[in-house]
């Protein structure tokens, strides 16, 4: 089954605007819903793309917006919670309830074509409330009962407008040394295209259904080696200096506060006691091969 009218709940986002392109280009109908139009102002021009002001958690929003599609790809996560047990209420909201209010309003409309982010580590036991409340809501979806779902778990991505190495960017040009927690953390950076194209692949295919996969890239790097690789990609390489623990979570605490948002939380820090690389025990898509870092970055990066 060919799915024509697709609700892409988070779609005015980083990633959201990489499949709704991709599904636009398919000349697929695409229902974008958020709360702010001038949010997806960029998808305007996408002549398959309906951008709707609505309030995604809110029930009667949510079966309006499902009785026009045929599928849904639900993209809405957060990196940021207050402290709470087993998760923060942002994570609560984000991670938990609203896969929980989609697959209800799913039921109540008829759609059973389900698509669903996760995070690569997501894991009920796990080291952070952000780990653990993703492992919940992919549960939640997985578990509904007369839904197809299909689950992604994406390392880090990057990509041209990503808040990921454009933020060690920023800050290398900014200060004349970093000194950071995590440094030895090990990551697998996927690129934002290959991400996009394993959900359009696998919306019409049967073969993923009630699946789970993992989409990194081709190289593992460190914190330290990729904090390296920004510095030198945007022209601003910085010493890194790796602080200790404790000092690590000193400076988390402070920077949880942040005017505009945290830059980086204790939480952050809880889950890079998990190596955020590819685990074996999941598979992924077929055909995949994924973009390496450098084919990309150099190029974003040293447009800044």
């Amino acid at each position: 089954m060919k799915h024509a009218s697709i609700l892409v709940i988070g779609g005015s986002g980083f990633i959201g605007t990489h499949i709704v392109a991709g599904l636009a280009a398919s000349g697929r109908r695409v229902i974008v819903p958020t709360r702010r139009l001038a949010r997806a102002r960029h998808l305007w021009v996408l002549p398959t793309v309906q951008v709707i002001e609505a309030d995604v958690f809110e029930p009667q929003a949510l079966n309006q917006l499902l009785a026009q599609a045929d599928a849904v790809i639900n993209l809405v996560g957060v990196l940021h919670s207050r402290p709470g047990r087993p998760w923060g209420p942002a994570f609560e909201r984000a991670h938990v309830e609203l896969p929980r209010r989609i697959v209800a309003a799913c039921q109540r409309q008829a759609v059973s074509r389900c698509l669903h982010m996760c995070a690569l580590g997501a894991d009920s036991h796990g080291p952070s409330m952000y780990l653990r409340s993703k492992a919940a809501g992919e549960r939640i979806m997985l578990d509904a009962p007369g839904l197809q779902v299909t689950s992604f778990r994406p390392s880090v991505v990057f990509g041209p407008d990503d808040n990921f190495l454009n933020v060690f960017a920023k800050l290398q040009s900014l200060l004349p040394v970093l000194a950071l927690g995590g440094v030895h953390a090990k990551f697998q950076p996927v690129y934002v295209g290959d991400v996009a194209q394993a959900f359009i692949n696998a919306l019409d295919n049967p073969e993923t259904y009630s699946k789970v996969y993992e989409l990194t890239g081709p190289r593992v790097y460190s914190m330290r080696e990729l904090l390296h690789l920004t510095g030198v990609y945007s022209g601003h390489p910085r010493p890194v200096i790796g602080l200790p623990e404790a000092f690590a979570r000193i400076q988390a605490f402070f920077l949880e506060h942040l005017p505009g948002g945290p830059l980086m939380s204790r939480d952050n820090l809880d889950s890079m006691k998990s190596d955020n690389v590819a685990s074996g025990v999941y598979p992924v898509p077929a055909g995949w091969r994924p973009t390496p870092l450098e084919a990309v970055a150099p190029d974003y990066l040293a447009r800044r």
